[in-house]
């Protein structure tokens, strides 16, 4: 479901949803420079880039028949052999995502033309996060075989690798934007949740590894470029730390944390250009509770004074799109921009993605291809058929195994 923020109190269950999926979806993701565009990913081994209309999608209380699902994604993307748990955009160029699936593979894709640009295949076992630098230009992962590696995302690469956390759980990793370190969260042998502090250029050894407490839940973190904060919460806790991070010793400090008596099943943040300016709030999360409803948290630092506060607000990044999908992938880096939020944020006009063509090799009247041309455009259009049966072929073959096991 996809709601405004003005739209509070209980949903109806004739509320309109994005349903296109033929199996769970496993994880959303609003593209960084189109607030109207969304990329899922599913157990049915597929994800799913969608287009929302101006607005949101129409709902009359009144009125059932006219709240209609959004059925038909403007792509889908197919090329995993297992299940789907994870996109990630790229956060400077268009039309470029990330899929991470059980099949231990990282596809980057080029949504606008439905085809992947490379397929990372380094990982050994389950992907558990994947994390972009400042750029884009450098690709941070963990895995459930224990290591952390620095991937070339365009020619799929590890430049560094290292082991992470020793425990058996899921551990997480997130880049921290300029000042390039890494931030992780994970479990030690004896089962005690831990974050550490890394050098990308050197993954032999963290910086600092330092225990939180001996909780369960695995740890998510998220960081803020703009203040240099790390929130890390867990799933099934009632509270989200902060940390301050440093480039010098001792690279991290712990501030102070969100307490309450409500468990979270999952956060998503607000970007930083929808933040109360004049409230001075420099962070703001959505936490989704146990029984489905969704709760606000702010994090303000308390000024008496009603100026802008520049020392709280930076100027932030520009989240559009720098460079295309085929400039970055030929080893092009962008030149980052930033705006002030003093006088508000403007949004910049909406832009069209256009829906990918259907390749279909059959050609009008049945009549074969005539000239050089259309013949390997019915060529190229057979090729991609077949890739998509193989696809879907190889899933069902798994579903099978799994049921008759």
């Amino acid at each position: 479901m996809v709601l405004p923020q003005s739209l509070v109190g209980k949903i109806g269950l004739d509320y309109p949803k994005v349903s296109g999926h033929s199996a769970a979806v496993l994880d959303v993701q609003f593209c960084p420079y189109n607030d109207y565009i969304i990329a899922s990913a599913s157990e049915d081994c597929t994800v799913k880039v969608w287009q929302l209309p101006e607005g949101g999608l129409p709902y009359d209380p009144k009125d059932a028949k006219k709240n209609k699902d959004l059925t038909e994604p403007i792509v889908t993307l197919v090329g995993h052999q297992r299940r789907v748990g994870i996109v990630e955009w790229h956060p400077t160029a268009e039309n470029v995502l990330l899929s991470a699936g059980f099949d231990y593979l990282v596809i980057v894709w080029n949504v606008a033309t439905g085809k992947p640009l490379r397929e990372i295949t380094c990982h050994t076992d389950t992907i558990y996060s994947l994390s972009f630098n400042f750029d884009g230009s450098m690709l941070a992962t963990s895995c459930k075989d224990r290591m952390l590696r620095i991937i070339d995302p365009r020619t799929g690469a590890v430049v560094q690798q290292g082991q992470g956390h020793d425990g058996a759980k899921a551990f997480r990793v997130v880049w921290c934007g300029e000042l390039n370190k890494l931030f992780t969260t994970g479990f030690s042998k004896v089962s005690e949740r831990q974050y550490g502090v890394w050098e990308p250029t050197d993954l032999s050894a963290p910086l600092k590894m330092e225990m939180i407490d001996t909780g369960s839940g695995v740890l998510f973190p998220v960081y803020d470029n703009d203040t240099q904060l790390v929130y890390v919460a867990g799933k099934g806790d009632g509270n989200i730390r902060y940390f301050e991070l440093d480039a010098a010793q001792p690279y991290a400090y712990f501030l102070s944390e969100y307490k309450t008596s409500t468990p979270q099943r999952g956060l998503g943040w607000l970007p930083k250009r929808g933040v109360a300016v004049g409230e001075c709030e420099i962070n703001r999360c959505y936490k989704l509770t146990p029984k489905g409803s969704v709760e606000i948290v702010s994090f303000i630092v308390p000024r008496k004074s009603t100026m802008f506060q520049e020392d709280i607000f930076p100027p932030t990044r520009e989240d559009r799109a720098y460079l295309s999908a085929e400039r970055w992938f030929a080893g092009e880096n962008p030149s980052l921009s930033k705006f002030s939020l003093k006088d508000g944020y403007v949004p910049p006009a909406r832009s069209e993605m256009a829906a990918v063509e259907s390749a279909s090799p059959v050609a009008e009247a049945d009549k074969p291809p005539e000239g050089e041309k259309a013949l390997l455009k019915a060529w190229h259009a057979q090729k991609e058929e077949i890739k998509l049966l193989k696809a879907q072929l190889a899933s069902a073959e798994i579903k099978i195994r799994t049921l008759t096991q």
